[in-house]
Order: C-alpha cells, then sequence, then structure tokens
C-alpha cells in the first residue's frame, strides 16, 4: 500500500466524527487521499443499498465493489473493518450479530477475491465466533485439545523442522536461506470440512500446517538447483515424520495450468502416547512463492490508478471471476431468503401494535404496548431509536417488516449454531462443554 492509502487509512476515523473535513485533507494532504477517503466510506456503506441482506444482495453488493471503487479503498476498508471486528465485545449481542453476518456475507468473500487471504481467513473466524459461539467453542476445544505446554505444537515443528534443514549439508550447498512459516487451519475452515463435506476429524489433514521457503543460491542455473533442492528438503521431512503417500502432490514437475508450482505433502506427527493431526507441508523456491502469492491479479493490488484500458479491462475480469469463485466458499451459510416466511403473520403483527390503525407505530403505541407486556417505557424509546431509519419519530409497516426479517435471521443464526454444536459433538466425540460455554458467553 502506498502513502496515500496509510494517510486515508489515520484519517477516516477522524473524519466520520467530524474532526476534520474532506475538503481539509485536499488541501492539506492531497486530492488523491481525499478522494481514497470519500471512496472509502462509500464501500463502508454499501450494505445499506440493500434493504435485505440474502444470499443474492450479498454477490451483488461484492461485484459492485469490484467493478466500481478504486481497489485501494476496497482493502482500507477491508482492514478497518478488520479493527473493528477484533474489538466487538462491547457491543450488545444483537450488533455482534448483524455486524458478523454482513462481514461473513460480503467483506470476507471480498477480502478473498482481492487476493488479501489472511485478511480473508481472520474475518470469517471472528464472524463465526460471533454468530455461531457453541460451535466455534467445541471447534477450538478440540483443537486446543492437541496442544501441550505453553508453546503451540506448530511453533515447536516448526522450530524442528528449521534447524534440520539449516544443519544439512547437502541442501546448504544448494541454498542461500531457508524460510519456514507456520500456520493454524482457521475454525471456520475445518468447521466447514467437517460439517459439509462430511469429513472426519482424521481426515481434516491441515489443521497444521508448514510452508518451507527456499532461496535457492545464484548461479547459471537457479531454476534446476531450486527444484534440487526442493527434492532435498521432502527428503529430510521423510526422515523426521512419518509421510502419507496418498497425500502427497508435485506441483514441481507437473505444475498446475495456471502456473502453479510447489511440492504438497501430509505427515503423522503423532507420538507413541499421543495423536495428533495431521500436518500439511508446502516446499516451494522464493519465485514459485511470489507466483502462489501474488498470483496473475497481483498487479491490481499496488496502485488503483491503471492507465493502460486493456490492462484494466484484463484485471476487472480477473476481479470478478475471483468473487464468483469466493461466492462458493458460503454456499452452506443460512440464509434469509426462505420461502415459507409468513407475511400474513407479519402484517397482523403491525395491525396489533398500529392501535389507532393510521398506518404507522407511534412511540406512545410502542410505549402502551410495552407497558402491557410489563416493560419500562425506556425500553419502548431504545426501541424505537432502533427501527426507526429515517429519524421521524415512528415505525412504517416497512421499517418494521425489516426488524422481523432480523429477528428471524437472528433466530436462524441461533438454530444453526445448536444443529452446528450437535453435529460437531457426534464427529468429534467431545463432552458437553456447557461449564465452559457459559464462562465463554
Amino acid at each position: 500500500m502506498d502513502a496515500e492509502v496509510i494517510a486515508a487509512g489515520i484519517l477516516r476515523e477522524v473524519l466520520e466524527v467530524g474532526a476534520v473535513s474532506i475538503f481539509q485533507v485536499r488541501d492539506r494532504i492531497s486530492a488523491g487521499t481525499a478522494h481514497l477517503l470519500h471512496e472509502s466510506l462509500r464501500v463502508k456503506n454499501i450494505s445499506s443499498k440493500v434493504e435485505d441482506l440474502d444470499d443474492e444482495s450479498a454477490v451483488a453488493l461484492r461485484k459492485f465493489c469490484l467493478t466500481y471503487y478504486d481497489i485501494r479503498a476496497v482493502i482500507l476498508d477491508l482492514a478497518l473493518k478488520l479493527d473493528m471486528m477484533r474489538h466487538l465485545d462491547y457491543l450488545p449481542r444483537y450488533q455482534q450479530q448483524m455486524i458478523s453476518l454482513e462481514v461473513m456475507k460480503i467483506h470476507a468473500p471480498l477480502a478473498h477475491a482481492v487476493g488479501t487471504n489472511f485478511l480473508s481467513l481472520e474475518l470469517e473466524d471472528l464472524s463465526f465466533r460471533y454468530l455461531f459461539p457453541y460451535s466455534y467453542l467445541y471447534l477450538d476445544t478440540w483443537l486446543q485439545s492437541h496442544e501441550t505446554g505453553s508453546k503451540p505444537l506448530i511453533d515447536i515443528y516448526r522450530e524442528h523442522l528449521l534447524e534440520s534443514l539449516k544443519t544439512d549439508s547437502l541442501l546448504a550447498e544448494m541454498v542461500d536461506d531457508v524460510l519456514v512459516k507456520g500456520r493454524h487451519k482457521s475454525r471456520y475452515s475445518t468447521m466447514k470440512k467437517l460439517l459439509r463435506d462430511g469429513r472426519k476429524p482424521e481426515e481434516v489433514n491441515d489443521v497444521l500446517g508448514l510452508r518451507v521457503i527456499l532461496k535457492p543460491r545464484s548461479g547459471v542455473d537457479m531454476s534446476d538447483v531450486g527444484e534440487r533442492a526442493c527434492y532435498r528438503t521432502r527428503e529430510i521431512i521423510q526422515s523426521l515424520w512419518k509421510e502419507m503417500p496418498h497425500r502427497t502432490k508435485d506441483y514441481i514437475a507437473k505444475p498446475k495450468a495456471n502456473g502453479y508450482r510447489s511440492l504438497h505433502m501430509t505427515v503423522d506427527v503423532s507420538e507413541s502416547c499421543r495423536t495428533r493431526p495431521l500436518m500439511e507441508i508446502q516446499i516451494r523456491t522464493t519465485e514459485m512463492d511470489k507466483l502462489a502469492v501474488g498470483g496473475t491479479a497481483s498487479h491490481s493490488l499496488y496502485k488503483g490508478g491503471l492507465t493502460d484500458p486493456e490492462e484494466a479491462r484484463r484485471l476487472k475480469a480477473i476481479m470478478m471471476a475471483a468473487a464468483e469463485f469466493a461466492e462458493l466458499r458460503l454456499n452452506d451459510f443460512p440464509s434469509t431468503n426462505h420461502k415459507g416466511i409468513e407475511i400474513d403473520h407479519r402484517n397482523r403483527v403491525f395491525c396489533l401494535l398500529d392501535k389507532n390503525g393510521d398506518g404507522r407505530i407511534s412511540i406512545e403505541e410502542l410505549m402502551e404496548v410495552m407497558e402491557e407486556l410489563g416493560a419500562p417505557g425506556e425500553d419502548a424509546c431504545e426501541m424505537m431509536q432502533l427501527l426507526d431509519s429515517n429519524s421521524d419519530g415512528s415505525l412504517s409497516s416497512d421499517e418494521f417488516d425489516l426488524f422481523q426479517k432480523q429477528v428471524e435471521r437472528m433466530r436462524n443464526l441461533e438454530d444453526k449454531d445448536d444443529e452446528y454444536k450437535i453435529k460437531l459433538n457426534e464427529k468429534l466425540q467431545m463432552a458437553d462443554y456447557s461449564g465452559l460455554i457459559q464462562v465463554y458467553n
């Protein structure tokens, strides 16, 4: 990201609270920064373009963002959205769910579409935690049950492998440097593999993951040296852990159609007295890693101003295709677009609250009903403030209908959480961690 993006990121909250105007930013910093701030605010408010965030409207909003907005503004908004999700605990439960649902349906797949996978994975996990807290806790407890001591397993295996690679004399002759990165499988991705794909826990072979990146020695044929270094690394790993041969994939000898090259292998790191999840290891050179991480669309991420029309059209086509692919990641996510919604029931409820029959629910009517239910008048004022989207002091049938849809969505999420909890319990054969869940809540 360039200086304009960094400046816009620092200034957006200042702009939102009214401490500075967009014109002051333009005059004192740059027109480019002011433009980015304006674009990022448009991206932030993208969900307001639709009344009900069902699957179809979420797809349309993602495509709209990728088509009409500066890509830097999209990434800036994603980074700010991640910061907000990391500090969501102070909000009421219903707001946590509403924000998390929007992030799961729009922002997480959008982050995946623009190539910021690390943003996408964390946004998915944070949304998963707030939308399905029981299921999240079950899965997290299962994953944590494999840990021993204060040091994470992935760090132990990463350091062990790095030391073995750096002390190998044959590998040292072929490479200048070795880097080993470790990562845990995201909670949301693991849940999808267990529930949607129907896998058994032992069949989720990438709960733990290492990536080895080798920098070949400078010379006449760095490509050949790099390939030989990758295969030597695989031999070293085979001496450390038991390889699962049927899960080994050689994308160096047979690259993917998009040019992706890497060695993939899965190893069993279980010890004699303790079973561990299988660990996936990827082995590649620095050049292979650049292609795998950046890909063909990487040029669109460093700058929003493209001057070549053909290049702009090509990158736009790539982004649109990525958005379509990202949509597939959410096929199993609960939607509110059900045919069985009882519209008549909603209308009857509205009519019961609209005591004078003028087609609107006033604050007095709402307070009267709330008092009949035994609730204080302050609750009616708070509810009116929450539901009155146009701030005219009353509720129209459309505003009330939107509220009922939101309530139904929250009920669907709660039902799904219970359903996922039962399925995960069957899969993972865990006891009921009700005490832990209570503390977590």
